[in-house]
């Protein structure tokens, strides 16, 4: 027989704020949006979004949540896939985080999703009109494109005309 987890929501969310998304170690789990739902019940059970399908860190988060909640009951964390995560999921702390550690956050957009349906923008290639990759260190507007790679799926290299900075750009997924 199992045992209700008598720890409050608020502060299941305040644990998981204390893990860092193991690619970009200046942003949270759930400042990047990466967390889906809690319930608690009998047991705990986190809901968490892929950034992309076969994300290589997923296995890592897992763990890392289950140990962290692992005090307070039995654990459960579930993958969702039928529900797409987007950048717009990222917080506003979280896209605070990302600039602080010279990382431009994406743009924000206005789109409509289809479950399964991933649409990544690139910065400088299919970007929103009008919309500008602003430099996290000087916050001008004079950027460009210098590679698509970044150092994680989800991330090009940009370069700032004003400030002469590399910065990496997170790319738009919609």
């Amino acid at each position: 027989m199992s045992s209700m987890s008598t720890i409050p929501e608020q502060d299941v969310w305040d644990i998981l704020r204390e893990i860092p998304d193991p690619e970009i170690q200046t942003i949270n789990l759930v400042d990047l949006g990466v967390i889906r739902k809690i319930t608690i019940g009998e047991r705990i059970v986190v809901e968490i979004m892929p950034t992309f399908v076969g994300c290589p860190a997923l296995e890592m988060m897992q763990r890392e949540i289950k140990a962290k909640l692992a005090p307070y009951g039995e654990v459960e964390v579930r993958v969702v896939y039928s529900e797409s995560w987007t950048t717009e999921r990222i917080t506003e702390a979280g896209r605070a985080m990302l600039r602080e550690a010279g990382i431009a956050p994406p743009a924000r957009q206005k789109v409509s999703t289809l479950p399964m349906i991933q649409k990544i923008v690139i910065p400088g290639i299919h970007d929103t009109p009008g919309v500008a990759q602003e430099c996290p260190f000087c916050h001008s507007q004079q950027t460009h494109l210098e590679n698509l790679f970044g150092p994680t799926p989800c991330r090009a290299i940009c370069y700032c005309d004003h400030c002469h900075q590399p910065f990496e750009q997170f790319k738009v997924v919609s």
